[in-house]
């Protein structure tokens, strides 16, 4: 792999979701440090969804990779979700769940921690099922775009959901800020952006492979968000870092589009 800030093309040809998914969301190995981050952003997620009323009809979920853990608590609150990656073969991995492909991950395990985070109201399979049907499309994204999306015509969003997306598509603060500015014209004026990443990393891996990561911290952040146009409700940070990152934890932002242009 070529030195420097990992490409675009580094991760089509370089990204294995499954070894990811294995690695990072496998809840065998169950005190695992990535066992206990994703319960710490399960948990988030479903106070920001179920209990602090996050809500509307359309949300879009910015470079969901293979996973689907961040939608689990979002398909109660969310009549429609758009899920979108820039890798063809997080496309692909998303769609195998989604069709119920026999070869594709079992996310059973963490559908079942979150049910019982949410009461237990429904079973696995039923949980499994709503988030499906909520699914509308899953489509290509780059946030380095002015169009993330590009030709994918949707209506105005209430929310934006990122999570550990925009570290690794944008090479520089630059960048970043750019990026945040072209997903605010997704957005509704008032809608409200859920903003999940590592803190102060430069790389993960998997497996073998690395993969870069923009280093940032709070101040970095909350300037970038604040400048996009956002209001910032909630920043709450995660302490725990991943065992394969050098990362000083994760944050998880919310914040509010303002009515003025971004």
């Amino acid at each position: 792999m070529e030195s420097g800030f990992t490409s675009k093309d580094t991760y089509l040809s370089h990204f294995n979701p499954r070894a990811y998914l294995e690695k990072y969301y496998n809840f065998e190995s169950r005190n695992s440090a990535e066992n206990q981050i994703l319960k710490h952003l399960l948990k988030t997620l479903y106070k920001i969804f179920c209990l602090d009323g996050v809500k509307g009809d359309l949300l879009i979920d910015i470079g969901s990779g293979p996973t689907i853990y961040q939608l689990l608590s979002a398909c109660e609150s969310f009549k429609d979700i758009i899920a979108s990656d820039y890798t063809d073969q997080n496309l692909v991995e998303l769609e195998k769940w989604l069709k119920k492909d026999p070869g594709a991950f079992d996310w059973s395990p963490v559908v079942s921690y979150v049910c019982k985070l949410e009461g237990d109201r429904v079973k696995v399979p039923e949980k499994e099922e709503k988030l499906r049907r909520a699914v509308k499309q899953v489509v290509k994204c780059d946030v380095t775009q002015s169009r993330p999306l590009g030709i994918t015509s949707l209506p105005a969003a209430d929310c934006l959901l990122s999570t550990l997306c925009l570290d690794a598509a944008c090479p520089d603060l630059p960048t970043y800020q750019v990026a945040l500015r072209n997903l605010g014209g997704l957005l509704k004026p008032g809608g409200v952006l859920v903003l999940v990443d590592a803190l102060k990393s430069s790389y993960y891996m998997i497996g073998e492979q690395r993969f870069s990561s923009l280093c940032l911290g709070r101040e970095a952040i909350e300037a970038a968000v604040t400048e996009a146009g956002y209001a910032i409700e909630h920043f709450d940070v995660i302490s725990q870092g991943y065992s394969l990152a050098n990362n000083e934890g994760l944050f998880v932002l919310v914040g509010r589009k303002l009515d003025r242009a971004t």
